[in-house]
Order: C-alpha cells, then sequence, then structure tokens
C-alpha cells in the first residue's frame, strides 16, 4: 500500500512558531484521534488519485480499522504522534526491515493542514530515521509519494532522499474500484539515515 507519507504538508521544514511540540509513542487509545487525520489527509492530498466515493464515502471507517488492529498488537514496527496542547498534530509510522535493499518503510507521515511548514513534518521523520537506526537491522530507509505530490517529494528529497523507482499505486485495502485509473507513485530512498545527509541528522 503506498504511504500516506505522500500526503505530507510541510513543504520545507522551518521551525515551529506555535511552541513545543511532544513526540511520543502513539498507543491503542491513540486510534481514533489517527484514523481521523489520515482519512482527512487523504481526503485533501488523494483526491483524483482514489475515487471520491471511497474518499467521501467510508475512508474514516477503513483508517479506523487498519489504525485499531495497528495499535492493538503492533508488530516490527513503531507509531509515533505529535502533540501540541494536547493536540494531535501529526504521526507517523515506520515499518522495520520492510525491504532487503531498501530497508525500513515509513508506511504514513500526516501533519495536519493548519500545521503545515511549521517543522513537525521534520521532526517526524528524524524521529523515525533515529527508530531505524536504534531498532532495524540495517540503517536504510525508504517510502512511497504519489507522482501527483510534488510538495511531498521536495520535502523529502530536501531532507536527503533520492527516487529510486516507479510504481502502480496499488489499491488501498485491495479494492481497485478505490482508485481512478492507475496512479503512480515514486520510491524515495535513504541508504543510511545516520550518514550527514540522512533523515535523522536533519
Amino acid at each position: 500500500m503506498i504511504p500516506s507519507s505522500g500526503d505530507i504538508t510541510v513543504p520545507n521544514g522551518q521551525t515551529a512558531r506555535f511552541g513545543p511540540v511532544r513526540l511520543r509513542p502513539a498507543d491503542a487509545s491513540d486510534a481514533e484521534q489517527i484514523a481521523v487525520l489520515h482519512a482527512e489527509s487523504w481526503r485533501r492530498h488523494y483526491r483524483g488519485a482514489y475515487a471520491d466515493s471511497f474518499l467521501d464515502g467510508d475512508v474514516v471507517a477503513d483508517r479506523r480499522s487498519v489504525w485499531s488492529a495497528r495499535l492493538a498488537a503492533p508488530t516490527n514496527s513503531e507509531t509515533i504522534i505529535a502533540e501540541h496542547d494536547g493536540r494531535l498534530v501529526g504521526f507517523v509510522h515506520v515499518v522495520f526491515d520492510d525491504d532487503p535493499t531498501w530497508g525500513s518503510l515509513v508506511d504514513n507521515l500526516h501533519v495536519v493542514h493548519d500545521q503545515r511548514r511549521t517543522g513537525i513534518g521534520t521532526q517526524l521523520l528524524g524521529r523515525a530515521a533515529r527508530a531505524v537506526a536504534e531498532r532495524a537491522t540495517g540503517n536504510a530507509m525508504h517510502l512511497w509519494v504519489l507522482q501527483q505530490n510534488t510538495a511531498a517529494q521536495q520535502f523529502y528529497r530536501s531532507r536527503g532522499a533520492t527516487c529510486v523507482a516507479a510504481a502502480t499505486v496499488p489499491p488501498p485495502g485491495g479494492d481497485p474500484t478505490r482508485l481512478n485509473d492507475a496512479p503512480r507513485c515514486f520510491r524515495l530512498a535513504w541508504p543510511d539515515v545516520t550518514e550527514s545527509g540522512g533523515a535523522a541528522t536533519r
């Protein structure tokens, strides 16, 4: 499944202007908030690639099911949320050792729309890279981003990622009716997150 990290709304990673953000591991009680943000981000950024009938229909229920399962029994992964004044403002989900060549997968990275360009995406990406360095068997990290999401591509490239592959977007939940035609996505990768050009040091 294409990660929602393609929905990132923090293209230049500026320093936050609204006070400190707290980053912490997610738990099962966070599933509902994460699902709602995930669905809202898909609706805003995946319009055109994902079918309107899905985005305007049962996308929240779909994401609720996914996140309830993920957080109830996490397997070789970590989900980190960003909070400000008790409000969820972003999250990242990384799957360790997902690919033998490209390493761990940043499967989701979302920031609420009204906090774009505040540095939250940069902080979450850095925390994901640090988790990879600490918990994965290798230091490589990658993600997939929609071809139409040029802002996300710019963000990740500015943090050391390079495009290494292209593919057709797999349908969410395996249901092809949830896609419009055959949208494309790019794999962006960091060969070593501990190096000076890697995401962990940005």
